[in-house]
């Protein structure tokens, strides 16, 4: 089994963390095997409320979470206040040596490059954040032509709904392009 860690935090952007759930749900319960296990985490394990105003209860917090084979870091507004966090900051980086991948969404990538997990590697981020997070990680290298990079352990998708099409690059890579087709047939998703 495989364990899918998303982050939460005050003021994420919804669809940069509910379209990994659903992709990895989805994959999960369509396999023959329970082949993912997907959970929420905060740092306190404290109900969070997304942009627009979704209260969302995480199922963990940092002190008390399963092993975590794929981080998802999930943008939105909040994340620039996440990467003055140090706690944050720490328990990614610690959570990122440990996994097997550990990937961005939208402006999540704000914090992959704070804590320079990004230098000398293809990235991106929305549109939008783009002149920042070349601020924060002067030596990332923007791919503006990509709605997803994957260097392997380090992943980083564009902006809101490119999290879905990274998380089923994910299952196609791990699981194949049967179990990736399912996922896509279910949720009527059209690549």
């Amino acid at each position: 089994m495989v364990n899918v860690g998303i982050f939460l935090f005050n003021e994420v952007e919804v669809l940069d963390f509910a379209g990994p759930f659903e992709v990895f749900s989805v994959t999960s319960e369509l396999s023959e095997y329970s082949l993912l296990k997907v959970f929420t985490i905060s740092r306190d394990g404290k109900m969070v409320t997304a942009v627009n105003g979704l209260k969302v209860l995480p199922d963990y917090s940092f002190d008390l979470h399963p092993q975590i084979d794929i981080l998802v870091i999930p943008g939105g507004v909040g994340s620039k206040k996440e990467i003055e966090d140090k706690e944050t900051l720490e328990w990614v980086k610690k959570n990122y040596l440990t996994s097997q991948i550990t990937f961005s969404v939208c402006s999540g990538a704000r914090i992959l490059g704070k804590l320079g997990l990004l230098d000398g590697l293809k990235s991106i981020t929305h549109h939008e954040v783009i002149s920042h997070l070349k601020e924060i990680a002067p030596l990332t290298i923007i791919d503006v032509d990509s709605r997803y990079i994957d260097n392997g352990k380090i992943m980083t998708s564009a902006g809101i709904s490119a999290g879905i099409d990274l998380s089923l690059h994910i299952v196609r890579k791990l699981f194949g392009t049967e179990i990736e087709r399912k996922t896509i047939e279910y949720m009527e998703y059209k690549i």
